[in-house]
């Protein structure tokens, strides 16, 4: 029994409408899943965009979201819920899975395979015919809401082959892949969120696509189109374009200094202030 331990269930009505490029039909399968009340299974690389989609299509849906950042420490019961100590009672706490599962909410599901495996085992049941969570521990079995919906996302160019989703669970979603968009689309979108011209957007878009050049070459991830987004944010305020760069971009990629020395030739390549 776990004593005065707070459990997040992150349930959130979106408000206003969050900015989403499409860059495919994405919008159309999400759409058809979840009129049909299929499981989906968001893949891509870190920083694409696939949160933003979620949350994007919350709104047009008019669905509250749960989302939960898995981790390795994420137990199945941070998922359903436990006992609680309060005020000398023992009282049972949903945790946001179930609570999305009563209200009919969406609950997405971030970086799925961080996960201990005994979580993949409880979405099971709710990502097939069953649409069922049991919770164990109160001997009770919930029926999902109508209107609840499951999406799982992860990236399958980051992952290990001990933290892989195992065809049991990947055989119940329908899955939609993520990539960085085109140059052209990138730059909208960096230019719109990070409120700079677009010039400069494109530059650091192409700067972007050159480091994802040389992710082969010892970086584990190539640049986000979040890390742009965040550079077009500091440069807005104010910082050089170098500098916006080398601090938003390529610090966080790496600690190699020979890849950082690598990576500053490029910035200085392209922006020429």
């Amino acid at each position: 029994m776990a004593s005065e331990k707070r459990i997040d269930t992150g349930c959130t009505h979106i408000p206003a409408e969050p900015y989403y490029m499409s860059t495919g039909n994405e919008i159309q399968v999400f759409e058809a899943s979840y009129d049909a009340r299929l499981p989906v299974m968001l893949k891509g690389p870190t920083g694409c965009g696939k949160t933003r989609f979620v949350e994007h299509m919350a709104f047009r849906l008019q669905r509250s979201l749960v989302s939960v950042a898995c981790h390795e420490d994420l137990f199945a019961s941070d998922l359903i819920g436990r006992y609680l100590l309060k005020n000398d009672e023992t009282v049972w706490v949903d945790g946001p899975l179930t609570r999305a599962v009563r209200e009919g909410a969406i609950c997405y599901l971030d970086e799925v395979v961080e996960a201990r495996k005994d979580t993949t085992v409880v979405i099971h049941p709710l990502s097939d015919n069953r649409r069922m969570l049991s919770i164990d521990k109160k001997g009770e079995t919930i029926q999902a809401h109508p209107d609840f919906m499951l999406v799982i996302s992860y990236n399958p160019g980051y992952q290990s082959v001990l933290k892989d989703l195992k065809q049991s669970t990947r055989q119940r979603f329908v899955s939609l892949m993520f990539q960085y968009p085109e140059a052209e689309k990138e730059a909208e979108i960096v230019s719109h969120e990070g409120e700079i011209g677009r010039e400069t957007a494109l530059g650091l878009v192409g700067l972007a696509n050159r480091i994802r050049n040389i992710r082969e070459h010892g970086l584990t991830e190539g640049a986000s189109t979040r890390l742009l987004i965040y550079a077009a944010q500091l440069i807005n305020r104010g910082i050089p374009v170098r500098e916006a760069c080398k601090t938003a971009i390529c610090l966080p990629l790496t600690d190699d200094e020979r890849l950082q020395e690598t990576l500053e030739e490029l910035i200085w390549d392209i922006f020429d202030e």
